[in-house]
Parts: structure tokens; sequence; C-alpha cells
């Protein structure tokens, strides 16, 4: 199906060069500048937006991530707040995807009929959802695929060729692979093995891949961007939020710049990359 996903990625190979994916959590530090700052990623070089969905057990998040969704949850944010959050940012933006990352759990309490037609109408595009395999397509994958939104799937090192078809059965916009075992921001890939990883998952789909997990700085970021599609960054990027904040956890006036002014310096390495 088209969407402004395909769209994005699409536009982007043709110009020669990798997706820049940032990841920051929906509501932190507080949901005025949560807006403020997912406003800004666009112009500071973003391509494609994922928010977190905030829940308070993120297990396969790393501690700068879970920090960043009990600061949102601390601050009053709900999915329902988030799903604004999208709708405020679409009132401006018609054109940058936005995909909705965590868990199932917070869906299902919603509900997930109600979820989808919300998500939808908010100007969603797509989902991770990282605790539903593929054999729980059924919940929650067909059925968003039904509603017209991209349902994006997770790859590591451990899927192994055998798995691989099951795991892209039902997955679209692009395939997220982790480039590292274990949890969040925790490690550093190893950029050589990463182009190898990307052509392996390509004999399987035609689907974009990116890779995230550990890209911390613009030479991470190049050096993915050289094998692959997109590159994703998160953990980095919610750890500037945090150390931006004052001494009560709260927002200060360089929250929004700490984080847009990284980004302009990975999306300048990732399009410094010509394919």
């Amino acid at each position: 199906m088209s969407t402004r996903i395909a769209t994005c990625f699409a536009d982007n190979a043709a110009a020669g060069r990798a997706s820049l994916v940032t990841f920051v959590t929906a509501g932190d530090p507080d949901p005025v500048t949560s807006l403020a700052l997912v406003k800004a990623l666009p112009g500071a070089g973003a391509d494609v937006i994922e928010l977190g969905m905030p829940f308070s057990d993120p297990m396969a998040d790393g501690p700068a991530i879970q920090w960043s969704s009990m600061r949102a949850l601390k601050a009053g944010m709900s999915l329902k707040g988030t799903l604004d959050l999208v709708q405020q940012f679409r009132a401006s933006n018609q054109d940058t995807p936005i995909v909705l990352m965590g868990y199932y759990n917070p869906i299902y309490v919603y509900g997930v009929e109600r979820f989808l037609a919300d998500a939808g109408a908010a100007g969603v595009d797509g989902l991770i959802v990282v605790d539903l395999p593929p054999e729980e397509d059924s919940e929650l994958c067909v059925p968003a695929m039904q509603a017209g939104l991209n349902f994006i799937r997770l790859a590591t090192p451990t899927t192994d060729d055998k798995r691989l078809p099951a795991v892209l059965a039902n997955t679209s916009g692009f395939v997220y692979y982790v480039s590292i075992t274990g949890i969040t921001g925790t490690a550093t890939p190893d950029f050589s093995k990463v182009a190898d990883a990307v052509a392996r998952i390509k004999r399987h789909t035609g689907l974009p891949v990116a890779v995230g997990f550990g890209v911390k700085a613009p030479d991470h970021a190049a050096a993915i961007a050289r094998g692959a599609d997109g590159v994703v960054v998160g953990s980095a990027l919610v750890e500037l939020i945090r150390t931006s904040l004052d001494g009560e956890g709260k927002a200060t006036e360089k929250t929004v710049s700490a984080v847009t002014d990284l980004v302009s310096s990975l999306a300048a390495a990732v399009r410094g990359v010509k394919k």
C-alpha cells in the first residue's frame, strides 16, 4: 500500500541516500515540550518520527528509554494523549511519517478497534509493537493493515533464515533491523556486519531496511547509512532530553535544541553518504 512511509523511503532512495528515523517518547518531559520537539524534528533533518507510547514496563528498552517513559507518565501522558499529540503535529505537517512504537498492553486496554480508528484519524502511519510475535498477527497486525496502517517488524542478529519469512509475512513500510542483541542504547554495533545483515534480510523482502540500536553519533549514522536504507536513533536523543532538564526534572530552554542539534548533525552525516 502507498503510505507516507513508503513514499519517504522511495524518495530518499531515488535521491541516493538513506533515511533518518528519530525516536522520542510522547510526552517526555511534558506534553507541551514534547509537541514542540516533535514539530521541530523534521526541520532538523528527521525523515521519519518514531513516537514511543509511554508504558510502565518497557521491558525491551534500556534505561534511557525506560526513564523517558517514566517521565512522560509522571507528566500525565497517556495513549489518548499520544494520539492527540500526533493530531496536533498533523495540523502543521502532512508529510513526515509518524510511527507509534511500544507495547500491546496499552492498546489492548484502549481497545484495538477504537485504537486503530483513532490512530488513523490522528494521522499515524505505522506501528511497531515489540511484544507481539508473528504468531499473534490476528490480534493487531492484520487489523492494522486492514485499517491502512503499516505494521513494522523487528529482525535481530538471531533471526535466522528459517524464521525471517514468518517475521516478514505481514510486515510493511520498512523492516527494523536491531543491530545488537539485548536492550536499547547499551552497546555500539559492529558496523562491518550491518551491510551483510541488511543484504541477508533483503534476500527475503523488497522492503527498505532501517538499522537501529546503539547509534549515538554522526560517524555511527554514516557507517550504517552506507549499508542500510535507514538509520534509527533513539536512546541518544532521549538521553539528551534527560540531561537538559533542571534540578526538578523540568524542561529548560535547552531541551528542544539539545535534541535538534544532534539530529541536524546526524542528518548531515546520513545525507553525506551517497548510495
